[in-house]
């Protein structure tokens, strides 16, 4: 098993040329990716029809698939109603993850508002409970959730943060955004080291075997202080921000992980995707 690659929804230059998502499958072979990451952020609106469609086309093309859920979801909602409406979106995405045979839902976590991050953290730990034991109860066992860490400085999502939300179940995978982490700390990824202590921290609190197949988003992103996160950027217009993919890239080849890479680039998402990929395989001697 080696790591795979692709896009986080459509590039800009897929968009100019193709009508419908079910020709990505074909479009991202032929470039030489091997993922595609599907957009619910803004409500999961998927029929049966579109589902099936993507599923088989990307079974003919050897992509595999994860899908995104609502931006919307606040697992750390101070408000029950909202704690339980974003129950029902992940499962709303798990049923849209499991028709297209996709395995991994990428979960947001939500704001700590005016709590302390450990109130945010222990609302957010009881409804992600929540929801997994509601989508055992419906079928959707073998979906994993990937908690994301986040680029906001007052949003819940730091890596410490989500490896305690993925301690609460073995099948959970934490969805590690460089891009977001460097944001939301202001330039801290400086190189090897930093991307080395992060991966020893996944394998310390949740072990070898997740660290393996831990889930990414990976992104070039534009950051103020002390907010942290504010714009995607691309690799080509970095502006100085970073952080810079390729050390990532040499340790995940030197320790042998096989972990899912989605490019959250601003419009040219594939074509940075690629170019991560052709790097780890540098790396890896291919």
């Amino acid at each position: 098993m080696s790591a795979r690659f692709g896009p986080a929804g459509n590039s800009e230059a897929f968009s100019a040329k193709y009508k419908t998502t079910l020709q990505a499958p074909g479009y991202l072979e032929a470039m030489g990716l091997d993922h595609y990451e599907y957009q619910c952020g803004r409500g999961v609106r998927v029929t049966d029809k579109t589902a099936f469609a993507l599923r088989d086309k990307a079974a003919e093309h050897g992509i595999t698939l994860s899908l995104h859920a609502p931006y919307f979801i606040s697992l750390s909602s101070v408000e029950e109603e909202k704690r339980d409406n974003s129950i029902n979106y992940i499962i709303q995405s798990c049923d849209a993850a499991k028709r297209m045979g996709a395995d991994r839902i990428v979960i947001h976590s939500g704001s700590c508002a005016k709590m302390s991050r450990e109130a945010a953290l222990e609302l957010a730990k009881e409804t992600l409970a929540r929801a997994r034991k509601r989508a055992i109860e419906e079928g959707f066992e073998d979906i994993h959730f990937c908690p994301e860490t986040m680029g906001k400085v007052n949003q819940l999502g730091n890596l410490a943060e989500v490896l305690e939300l993925c301690k609460l179940d073995d099948t959970f995978i934490p969805c590690i955004d460089f891009g977001h982490l460097n944001a939301r700390e202001f330039g801290y990824i400086k190189g090897m080291a930093e991307y080395e202590k992060m991966l020893g921290d996944v394998e310390n609190a949740l072990g070898a075997d997740r660290l393996k197949i831990f889930h990414s988003h990976f992104s070039k992103i534009m950051f103020t202080v002390p907010g942290g996160e504010k714009k995607h950027l691309t690799f080509d217009d970095d502006q100085g921000f970073g952080p810079d993919y390729e050390p990532l890239m040499e340790l995940v080849a030197k320790k042998n992980l096989s972990p899912i890479f989605v490019c959250e680039s601003a419009g040219t998402q594939d074509a940075d995707a690629l170019t991560m990929k052709k790097c780890y395989q540098d790396f890896c001697g291919e």
